[in-house]
C-alpha cells in the first residue's frame, strides 16, 4: 500500500525566497503549456513534450528535468478531468504556489536530516524534520516528492510504498455506520458522538459571517487566519475516531463493514437549514481514514450497499420509509419492532457484510 509522508523544510530566509520564486516560475510554465496545448487541441503528456519542450525550456529558462516535470503535472491533470468525463471549455489553470513534483535527477536525500533540491538560483542544502512515525515510513520512500507551500511552511510530500500485512483470518464483522449526528456507530452499541465537530462548525460559521459583515482589513487579516481551522479540528476528529474503530476490530479479529456511500452528496435531498452541515460532513474522509488504518492492521474492509440499511426492519425484513417517523426512531409497520435508529442501521449494515463475508470465504474454500 501508498502512504504520504510529509516532511517539513526549514529554509533560511534566501532558501525561502528561492524555493519560492521555483513554484511561481514552474507554475507559470505549466500555465503556458496548458493554455497551447488546449489551445492545440494536444493535451496529451508526450505530445505537448513534443510540440513546447524547447520553447518552454528557453522562455522559462528551466533546468530539463524541471520541464519534463512540468509537462508531466499538466499532462496529468488532463488525464484527469478525461477519467471523471469533465467538459472542459478552457484550459486547466495552476495557482501561482500550487505543489510542483520532483524526482532524483533534480532531488536528493543526503544523510543528517537535508536535501539538496534544484531550485531557480541552484541547488541548495536544506534540512528538515519529521516525527518517528514519518521517519520509519520514509525508508519505503519511492516515486516522486512534491514540493508545497502550506500557510507560510515549506513541506516535501513522500511517497512511501509499504507491504501489506498478511490479513486477519475474520468471522465475525464489526458493522459501523457513518452519519452527521453521530460520526461513527459500531455495532456493539459504541456511539462517536458528532457533537464536537458540529459544536465547532457553528462556531466558526458564525465567527465567519460576523467578520464577513465588517469588511475591515483587520476582519479580513483574521478570515485569513482562520481559514482551514475547522477543516483541520474534523481531521484530527476523524483520525482518532478511525483509530478507535480499527484498534476495536483488531483486538476482537473482526472484519469491518461499512456503508458505500460514494456520491452521497448527489442522492440525499436536504433542507435549506441542513445543506451546511451535509456539506461539512466529511465521511469519505473517515472512511478513508479507516480503510488504510484497516489495511495497516491486516483488516478486511467490506462496502455494502446502503439502500434500506436505515429503512429495513432486521427482524422482520420490511423496507418502507414509514419505519422512521423521525431522524431517531426507528418503528416497523410491519411487525412493530421498536429500536434506536441507529442501531438498527448498523445491524443492517453488520448483517450485509456478514453475508458478503461468508460467500467470500465459501469461494476461496471452493
Amino acid at each position: 500500500m501508498k502512504l504520504v509522508v510529509n516532511l517539513q523544510l526549514q529554509p533560511a530566509k534566501q532558501q525561502a525566497k528561492s524555493l519560492k520564486d521555483t513554484l511561481e516560475r514552474c507554475n507559470a510554465a505549466c500555465n503556458a503549456i496548458s493554455d497551447r496545448g488546449f489551445k492545440a487541441g494536444r493535451t496529451h503528456k508526450y505530445d505537448m513534450q513534443q510540440m513546447l519542450y524547447h520553447d518552454i525550456r528557453e522562455e522559462f529558462d528551466l533546468t530539463a528535468q524541471a520541464v519534463i516535470r512540468c509537462l508531466a503535472k499538466v499532462g496529468d491533470a488532463y488525464a484527469a478531468a478525461k477519467a471523471n468525463h469533465d467538459e472542459l471549455e478552457e484550459p486547466i489553470s495552476f495557482r501561482k504556489h500550487a505543489a510542483q513534483p520532483y524526482d532524483d535527477r533534480i532531488l536528493r536525500f543526503a544523510a543528517g536530516d537535508t536535501v539538496s533540491i534544484r531550485t531557480v538560483t541552484g541547488r541548495e542544502k536544506i534540512p528538515f524534520v519529521c516525527g518517528d512515525r514519518q521517519r520509519a515510513l520514509f525508508a519505503c520512500r519511492k516515486g516522486e516528492v512534491d514540493l508545497m507551500l502550506v500557510r507560510g511552511k515549506w513541506y516535501l510530500a513522500c511517497v512511501c510504498e509499504i507491504a501489506d500485512p498478511d490479513q486477519i483470518e475474520s468471522k465475525d464483522v464489526l458493522g459501523v455506520d457513518l452519519g452527521v449526528v453521530n460520526i461513527a456507530f459500531d455495532s456493539d452499541g459504541r456511539s462517536y458522538t458528532g457533537a464536537t465537530v458540529e459544536a465547532a462548525r457553528q462556531k466558526y460559521n458564525r465567527r465567519r459571517s460576523d467578520l464577513q459583515k465588517g469588511g475591515s482589513k483587520a476582519a479580513k487579516r483574521k478570515l485569513k487566519k482562520l481559514s482551514g481551522k475547522e477543516a483541520r479540528f474534523r481531521k484530527h476528529e476523524n483520525h482518532r475516531v478511525s483509530k478507535e474503530i480499527v484498534a476495536t476490530a483488531e483486538r476482537s479479529r473482526r472484519a469491518l463493514g461499512l456503508e458505500d456511500l460514494t456520491h452521497i452528496r448527489k442522492r440525499v435531498k436536504a433542507t435549506r437549514a441542513q445543506r451546511n452541515r451535509l456539506s461539512s460532513w466529511s465521511f469519505a474522509q473517515l472512511r478513508r481514514f479507516l480503510t488504510y488504518k484497516a489495511v495497516r492492521a491486516g483488516i478486511v474492509v467490506i462496502l455494502v450497499d446502503p439502500r434500506d440499511t436505515s429503512r429495513g426492519c432486521p427482524e422482520c425484513g420490511v423496507a418502507d420509509k414509514r419505519n422512521r417517523p423521525t431522524q431517531s426512531r426507528f418503528s416497523c409497520v410491519g411487525c412493530g419492532h421498536q429500536e434506536a435508529a441507529d442501531s438498527v442501521g448498523v445491524r443492517n449494515i453488520r448483517h450485509k457484510a456478514l453475508q458478503a463475508l461468508a460467500a467470500n470465504l465459501v469461494s476461496r474454500a471452493a
